[in-house]
């Protein structure tokens, strides 16, 4: 379906100027399952004449074992079920495959056109397309936003300092992300991207314009609406008209397209016998595009300078440049991150250490996966796509498999052995590094950190890529981790805050290894509550909220921890959740941490109403695991979806545990079932099931449109 005829209106209120029309969409020409592989040379005398033409017929051999043990390690360890990557050289794909599993799990290879979705790759497209506005004179990306999209603006006067590069380089200072109802499951309702400026009108910024770079994916929103603005087209119609047809690109679409979905990748859960309906990104310059391995390093080549007929040499330059560099940053050189504009890094780590340039971009969804590494001044990039696992691992497994094949190709000598680590040895602790103690807060929870006799416990970090363990003082103000990868500082920076850093070299079986360094939490002022304040949040303490204007056929339900609350409150520094308490039914965001945990942060806001209590966070609703009543145990009844939401929770009771429920439902409607840990036991946009047993102590939630009425039955068999 098309955009609302809404948007189309909003877009039309900017300038009026439209851009060279190029492309239109294009049929899928060739089905899954495609032959694929290296493009050799047009013969053996052409390889005797051109030398480096043979070492790149040669390179993909040992290139093409290390890309297929990466995968096979992604299949088996990582959660992946299926994987594509390819290689670019000097505009010629010379590696190319990957591996899929069939509704059986039996592996098969992949087809080369099959797509996938790239995730925040889609920024590189949304930059892309705004640097073509610059090259074309109809933006000026350090004049104020507000010049191009006159009708945003934020409760906080700060907002008319943000420029079109501060959301390519992320340091506009926004909250991050709205993600209500922007991944959806065959469905490409455009609604959280129509309410992006209502969104944001209500909202401050959590720092000064440019002071320093933290991931906003609410940015790139802004950057697609203002090319819609600028262009006077619908976004998806600019890149079929500006880099689709130019490039060629017969499998590069976004949601809001008109193509064969069965080409995409299937996407699988663990226990669900099918691959689910297509996933939807419908928020298009954050994360909507659609791709393939081969069409991605064929875009690399736009990025890096090798079509200056669409995207500028100097644009190019600008978007290479360290942007991180600007504001508040750690100190460490050697890093998965540092931003230009778009890229995640652009001296991505170890490349540096081969005297390469090399910049990335990593993307995720709900289940799709991305990497896309560039090698500027060789013309060389890989793309490496899954569907299941993650774009670190993705990012791993990329830069494994192009280090191989820039030895093999004679660019590299050989690849550097993988670092060493011993047992660190404990020294005195200078008596001021207990200043350091202390509450420390990061975006969802606070924690307290103890120096004791020269030694601190931390908790597991990066998802447990960093497990829990203690860390020994080593002298330099740093402490060292029990297995010797992970260092800890605390620095105190030019925006006065003091954060707890980290560097860690973080090794993934079979898949090789990444350095980061980031801030993890910053030190926290003692917040000193009134009587009544502390305990109204004492209250809360413990208790879910659970969002009620979801819909029922978002991806979120796969995970549903993004779609409740639980909230943690720290009496004695004055926090919950990470957020500053302001009075007994507001709490604002205390973190203002550059690079990765200060993204995505949120106010909380609490209500009541008929004596039930609400929560307001991050654009959404929620409501108080006391305002979820027990679901009817008997035989049969019928759930009516209020006006005032998407969703209706139950809590399964007793009686009703171990039955079998039965739901008839109209279109566009469905359930979710939980078992008391929170884990999914039945989704039924998911899997297309009517039908569920329903677990002792877990919850149901019953979703439609405003009137709906879905019919229950319980039957105990």
């Amino acid at each position: 379906m098309n955009r609302s005829n809404k948007r189309k209106d909003r877009w039309k209120k900017g300038s009026a100027a439209a851009m060279a029309a190029v492309l239109l969409a294009l049929p899928i020409a060739e089905g899954r399952g495609a032959a694929r592989g290296a493009e050799a040379p047009a013969s053996a005398a052409a390889e005797k004449a051109d030398p480096a033409a043979a070492a790149r017929s040669e390179a993909p051999n040992a290139a093409r074992v290390k890309a297929q043990a990466m995968v096979d390690a992604l299949i088996q360890n990582y959660g992946v079920t299926g994987a594509q990557y390819a290689i670019r050289d000097k505009g010629k794909i010379v590696l190319s495959g990957g591996t899929t599993l069939d509704d059986n799990g039996g592996k098969r290879e992949i087809g080369k056109t099959s797509m996938f979705g790239v995730g925040s790759v889609s920024k590189m497209y949304v930059t892309a397309a705004a640097m073509m506005l610059a090259d074309d004179g109809k933006i000026e990306i350090d004049r104020p936003l507000t010049e191009y999209i006159p009708d945003f603006k934020m409760t906080d006067e700060r907002y008319k300092e943000i420029t079109p590069r501060m959301l390519m380089n992320h340091s506009a200072g926004l909250y991050g992300s709205h993600y209500k109802n922007s991944m959806l499951l065959g469905d490409n309702d455009s609604q959280n991207y129509d309410s992006l400026l209502a969104n944001l009108s209500v909202q401050r910024l959590k720092s000064d314009p440019g002071e320093y770079s933290v991931y906003a994916n609410d940015g790139f929103q802004l950057l697609e609406l203002l090319v819609e603005r600028v262009s006077g087209m619908d976004y998806s119609e600019f890149l079929r008209q500006r880099v689709g047809d130019p490039l060629k690109l017969n499998f590069t679409r976004t949601p809001m397209d008109e193509f064969d979905r069965g080409a995409l990748e299937p996407i699988r859960l663990p226990g669900m016998p099918k691959a689910l309906p297509p996933e939807n990104a419908n928020i298009l310059g954050t994360g909507g595009v659609y791709s393939n391995a081969e069409e991605l390093t064929l875009f690399g080549d736009v990025l890096t300078g090798e079509h200056p007929e669409l995207l500028s040499e100097q644009s190019v330059e600008a978007m290479l440049q360290p942007e991180y560099r600007k504001g508040v940053w750690v100190p460490e050189t050697k890093n998965a991150f540092g931003y230009g504009l778009g890229w995640d890094s652009v001296d991505l780590d170890p490349f540096g250490e081969y005297g390469i340039r090399a910049a990335t971009k990593g993307g995720d969804t709900i289940m799709y996966h991305s990497a896309l590494i560039s090698l500027p001044d060789d013309d060389i990039s890989i793309a490496f796509l899954t569907s299941g696992g993650s774009s670190l691992y993705n990012t791993a497994a990329a830069t494994d498999v192009l280090l191989e094949y820039l030895k093999q190709s004679g660019k590299i000598a050989n690849v550097l052995p993988a670092p060493t680590y011993k047992k660190p040895v404990k020294t005195d602790m200078p008596a001021d590094m207990k200043k350091y103690a202390g509450l420390y807060g990061t975006v969802g929870e606070t924690r307290r950190i103890s120096l004791n006799d020269g030694e601190t416990k931390m908790p597991a970090m990066m998802s447990g890529m960093i497990p829990e363990q203690t860390y020994v003082y080593t002298g330099s103000g740093e402490f060292t981790s029990e297995d010797g990868r992970t260092v800890l500082a605390f620095d105190e920076q030019t925006n006065g805050h003091t954060y707890l850093r980290v560097r860690s070299d973080i090794e993934m079986e079979g898949i090789g290894g990444t350095r980061m360094a980031f801030y993890e939490a910053q030190k926290l002022d003692d917040n000193r509550l009134e009587k009544g304040a502390a305990a109204a949040w004492s209250k809360r303490d413990g208790k879910t909220y659970y969002a009620l204007d979801e819909k029922i056929n978002s991806l979120f339900y796969i995970s549903p921890s993004i779609l409740t609350k639980k909230i943690a409150f720290e009496k004695e520094g004055g926090y919950a959740n990470g957020t500053k308490i302001v009075d007994k039914d507001h709490a604002v965001n205390a973190a203002e941490i550059p690079v990765m945990n200060g993204r995505d942060t949120f106010d909380l806001t609490f209500t009541r109403q008929g004596g039930v209590e609400y929560l307001q966070a991050d654009g959404r609703t929620y409501v108080s695991e006391d305002g979820i009543g027990p679901l009817y145990a008997g035989r049969s009844s019928v759930v009516t979806i209020p006006a005032s939401g998407s969703v209706r929770w139950f809590k399964i009771p007793a009686a009703a545990a171990g039955k079998t429920l039965t739901s008839d439902f109209p279109e566009g409607a469905g359930f979710a079932v939980y078992d008391k840990t929170g884990a999914p036991v039945e989704i039924s946009a998911a899997s297309g099931s009517k039908t569920a047993v329903l677990p002792e102590g877990g919850l149901v939630v019953f979703g439609g449109k405003a009137g709906d009425a879905l019919k229950v039955k319980l039957e105990r068999k």
